[in-house]
């Protein structure tokens, strides 16, 4: 998932380099919640991952 918000943060400044402001605009929106989506299963599975067994 962080890949993917990764992927489209790069298709957001290419698009801002070449001027397509609208393009951008929505790539910036798309990997902010998909960052903010990993941040939180990351968060999560930390909480509640796999306990080490005895």
């Amino acid at each position: 998932m962080l890949s993917w918000s990764v992927t489209f943060l790069i298709i957001a400044l290419i698009a801002a380099a070449l001027g397509f402001t609208g393009i951008a605009g929505t790539a910036v929106g798309i990997a902010k919640v998909l960052f903010f989506v990993f941040i939180v299963l990351f968060i999560i599975s930390l909480i509640f991952g796999r306990k080490p067994s005895v």
